[in-house]
């Protein structure tokens, strides 16, 4: 079995949430959260803020990792195991541009319950969900009154 390690982002941007369309060759795929596998040298926090930017043309700040997920699945050379980590992001603004050359069709910034029901793998409603969580905590104590923490995260 072939152990790949993936990163990504639920980025934030006015309380919604950014997700991407993907439809590969006229085959519907489903809404996904953005992520992408890890390059030599990378650290995750890294990877994460560049796949976001990647596929989805956002820009974000990492504010807080929010877990990891994990599944398996059949891959072309055979079984793969994957281990996505997850950040919980905040982008500068609305603006998406989906990467068609991942097959990303669409993309946008969802109100959470949209958000949640557009996500097509349940492992990402529930990333969602966390992440979410630990955002309105934040948001609660007024930790975002000071930003200077994020630019030194990764």
């Amino acid at each position: 079995m072939t152990e790949v390690v993936s990163c990504g982002g639920v980025v934030i941007y006015k309380w919604k949430a950014l997700l991407l369309y993907k439809n590969q060759n006229g085959k519907y795929m489903g809404w996904v959260l953005p992520k992408g596998t890890v390059e030599d040298g990378e650290m995750h926090c890294q990877t994460a803020v560049r796949e976001v930017r990647e596929e989805s043309g956002a820009l974000a700040n990492i504010i807080k990792y929010v877990g990891k997920t994990q599944y398996a699945f059949n891959g072309n050379n055979g079984a793969v195991r994957k281990t996505v980590h997850w950040y919980l992001m905040e982008a500068n603004s609305f603006y998406s541009r989906p990467q068609s050359e991942e097959f990303f069709a669409d993309s946008g910034f969802y109100k959470f319950h949209e958000a949640y029901h557009l996500l097509k793998f349940n492992d990402e409603r529930q990333i969602l969900k966390r992440a979410y969580q630990i955002f309105a905590e934040i948001n609660k104590n007024s930790f975002f009154e000071n930003k200077n923490f994020l630019k030194n995260y990764c």
